[in-house]
């Protein structure tokens, strides 16, 4: 199988390391893209910069990697990607996974569907280009284990801030009619995404799985998440 990993806000392709190994192991094909402006690629940063950005650096992978019959993972920010992605290139995916997703309606920013203090909190910076959104505590997202804490903060970088308030554009009902697997974290679970679930849970066809793991599974459990991949691509 080949999976296409995208990750979360202030992250990169480097977050999926592990689970990337696995799944190589297992022997499968894995692309783990970086979104401009972001990981090795933060020197690219400019006002430009925005989640349709985002959208084209995922879709130019797959047509220049001429890829097809994929499982597309998309974790928390990189779930709005991975609906904009397959919104526009259904035809080669296999199977849309969202773990943990933030998940927007069309015409939706990232913003708007979190809960007001939290999109007041994003929604400000103290970058005078204001360009960036603040790295936040690892913490925040469940991830407490010394070493993984230390890797996480070496490597996170701040998010551009453009990419959270353009509003996402699907031509499709969400989802564009693929399989689609929402996989919810519980332990703990991630405050800011109750009123995503609700929504996710009305979503006709979509299926619900739950893990007992934190908001940032492919740093705390990469084993598990990566046979929890397997199985949902599998089924």
């Amino acid at each position: 199988m080949k999976f296409v990993l995208l990750h979360g806000a202030w992250m990169g392709g480097w977050c999926w390391r592990d689970v990337a190994r696995l799944l190589r192991q297992a022997g499968h094909d894995v692309h783990t893209p970086t979104f401009t402006g972001l990981g090795e690629r933060a020197h690219l940063l400019h006002a430009g910069v925005r989640l349709s950005t985002f959208i084209d650096d995922v879709s130019g992978l797959i047509e220049c990697e001429e890829l097809d019959d994929i499982v597309l993972v998309g974790h928390s920010f990189g779930a709005m990607v991975a609906c904009a992605v397959a919104d526009r290139m259904g035809q080669v995916v296999r199977h849309l996974i969202l773990v943990d997703g933030l998940v927007a309606r069309h015409g939706q920013s990232a913003l708007a569907v979190l809960p007001p203090p939290l999109q007041a909190q994003r929604g400000h910076t103290d970058d005078p280009e204001e360009l960036r959104m603040p790295v936040p505590d690892p913490a925040q997202f469940g991830v407490v284990e010394p070493a993984q804490v230390a890797w996480v903060k070496r490597h996170m970088r701040p998010h551009p801030l453009n990419a959270y308030t353009e509003p996402l554009v699907l031509r499709h009902p969400l989802g564009n009619g693929l399989p689609v697997t929402y996989i919810a974290a519980t332990q703990p679970w991630y405050a800011p995404l109750a009123p995503v679930r609700d929504m996710v849970k009305l979503q006709p066809g979509w299926r619900w799985r739950e893990l007992p793991v934190c908001h940032a599974p492919m740093i705390d459990a990469p084993a598990l998440l990566a046979q929890e991949l397997l199985a949902i691509a599998a089924s």
